[in-house]
């Protein structure tokens, strides 16, 4: 059985993942390191108790020791890094968390797997030749687009926040680790997530909640930043391809080939919304434009060319997956309905 350790298990991201990798590959076991912040939260994992081959350890990565004992104790064969201090507004507010989990603790998880897998630089001890390191990171790193062009493995690096600027970092880390001690990294870079699970704090679930508890659906700026959208189930489809490849120290781009703005997302959610569950007025009538976030990217796009080229990945239907979404916190926030 093949040890993996996957971080931030207990994330909307990972715990998605983790659920689905469990069921496709039971010849697998998963240990789950997660230090449950606010982010984290064991009831996005309902169903694990089914797997014998599901270990938790909540922990720390940026606790050297810690890693250091998961790594000898499981025999760690592979990591796929999820674990993040992810929301841009949190890090203008506090930017040393990001630096401190996002560079801090993916050194500490590189180093540790080094240490646990080399004898030396491009030298791996018997029987960890084939052990890998795959690295989340996001479409942010490579800053904002005009109204056209699109993000590549190629753009050059631009970060415009204390968030993307702490990913683009831990990148750069994962990819040195390559060229310098040999280690088999994949490094890929999604677009906005969306789908169950996700915390209340993002775009989608903000907008659902405050719909349906009558408050206002705050938007900020014009609402016309523009984002795509890549549905979590189809992104752990991605994860899976290329985790299980040989395409190392390279990235790939993940999207949904989706580009809504945030405004527009505001209006489907409430068509969606008005047709679940109607009342008097339309949902829309809630959306209100607030304060614009300070240094707020105008755009994101994807190229995932490669992706598709490589694994024949393609994202699958927006409406449908939106709709399902909208129905998880209807559940919720409301106990049912729709």
């Amino acid at each position: 059985m093949k040890n993996i350790l996957i971080t931030g298990g207990a994330g909307f991201i990972g715990s998605n993942f983790i659920l689905y990798f469990l069921e496709k590959y039971p010849h697998y076991h998963l240990i789950n390191v997660d230090s449950l912040t606010y982010a984290g939260d064991l009831e996005n994992l309902k169903g694990v108790e089914q797997y014998p081959h599901y270990t938790f350890v909540q922990g720390d990565i940026c606790d050297e020791s810690l890693m250091r004992e998961i790594f000898a104790k499981y025999c760690i064969e592979g990591v796929i890094h999820f674990a993040a201090e992810s929301h841009v507004d949190n890090s203008i507010a506090n930017p040393s968390a990001f630096v401190q989990t996002n560079v801090n603790g993916t050194f500490n998880l590189l180093h540790s797997a080094y240490l646990s897998w080399f004898d030396a630089p491009s030298k791996p001890k018997i029987g960890k030749e084939h052990c890998v390191f795959h690295h989340i990171s996001t479409d942010e790193v490579f800053g904002s687009l005009g109204e056209s062009g699109y993000f590549s493995e190629s753009t050059p690096y631009a970060p415009n926040s204390p968030y993307s600027a702490s990913k683009a970092s831990s990148d750069m880390l994962v990819r040195s680790y390559h060229h310098t001690y040999g280690l088999k990294t994949f490094i890929t870079n999604c677009s906005n997530n969306y789908g169950p699970k996700q915390h209340d704090e993002k775009l989608i679930p903000t907008i659902i909640r405050n719909a349906l508890q009558n408050k206002e659906i705050p938007i900020y700026g014009d609402g016309k930043n523009i984002r795509d959208w890549l549905f979590v189930k189809d992104h752990c489809r991605a994860i899976d391809a290329v985790f299980h490849s040989c395409y190392f120290g390279e990235t790939f781009n993940i999207g949904g080939n989706n580009e809504k703005n945030n405004i527009e997302i505001a209006r489907l959610i409430c068509e969606i919304l008005d047709k679940k569950l109607p009342k008097e007025k339309s949902y829309a009538e809630q959306i209100a434009f607030v304060q614009d976030r300070a240094g707020h990217d105008r755009r994101y796009a994807i190229d995932m060319s490669k992706l598709t080229k490589t694994f024949g990945f393609a994202p699958s239907d927006f409406a449908t997956n939106l709709t399902q979404t909208i129905q998880f916190y209807i559940t919720k926030y409301c106990g049912g309905g729709g």
